[in-house]
């Protein structure tokens, strides 16, 4: 049998390889192993995710690589997810958190990282995906009622509608019952600040951070 750093590796691999069947054949093996999957997940294919990023803002990989690499990782998660799920629901459940990459964005890296991280840290997660119209955030955050409407914007031209949130939340008198966080690369403190976000993540383990200490 591989060792725990073997499998890990290998997880790693997978996402670097863009290989979906891999990263669902290493999940399973790491399950079998009694591997913990939030260690699995974070120094495995979180890992990866960070280094496929940082070599896609070097211009060395491309958007298509990102993607793929974020579907390899969706692949592996997903054999992991119910294993995750008994331990949160064993863990205390610190609330709900509504995610998307927002309106004209197809950027994911950073939501799904950040999705699966407060997943681990025990977080009900509502991920609506990526280019989510905020209309469709508004009228899901109306059924879902989480406590958290968390937006990515990766680019400069779509973190305006970041503030659109903020307003047609307020204008659906929703905007009192949740808290709003933002992030991606972008995103700054003063941004958040601007728009009246009350939370703003640098990246996932910061978001971690800051909705632990809220909740």
């Amino acid at each position: 049998m591989a060792t725990k750093a073997e499998i890990i590796a290998k997880a790693k691999a997978a996402i670097l390889d863009f290989d979906e069947e891999a990263a669902e054949e290493v999940a399973n093996e790491s399950l079998k192993a009694g591997i913990d999957p939030a260690e699995l997940i974070q120094d495995g294919f979180t890992a990866a995710m960070t280094e496929v990023g940082d070599q896609f803002e070097a211009g060395t990989l491309f958007l298509p690589h990102v993607i793929a690499a974020s579907e390899a990782m969706s692949a592996g998660v997903k054999v992991l997810t119910p294993a995750l799920e008994k331990m949160g629901s064993e863990s205390q459940n610190r609330g709900t958190v509504l995610i998307c990459t927002i309106e004209g964005d197809i950027h994911t890296i950073g939501k799904d990282i950040v999705a699966t991280m407060l997943k681990i840290a025990g977080f009900k997660v509502v991920d609506l995906g990526r280019d989510i119209a905020i209309k469709d955030i508004v009228s899901k955050t109306s059924e879902v009622k989480p406590n958290v409407v968390a937006t990515s914007a990766l680019m400069t031209t779509t973190m305006v509608n970041q503030m659109q949130v903020e307003e047609q939340l307020k204008e659906a008198g929703l905007r009192a019952g949740v808290k709003t966080m933002v992030g991606g690369a972008p995103v700054t403190q003063d941004w958040a600040n601007k728009i009246g976000a009350d939370i703003y993540a640098e990246n996932a383990a910061d978001a971690v951070t800051k909705l632990k200490a809220l909740f």
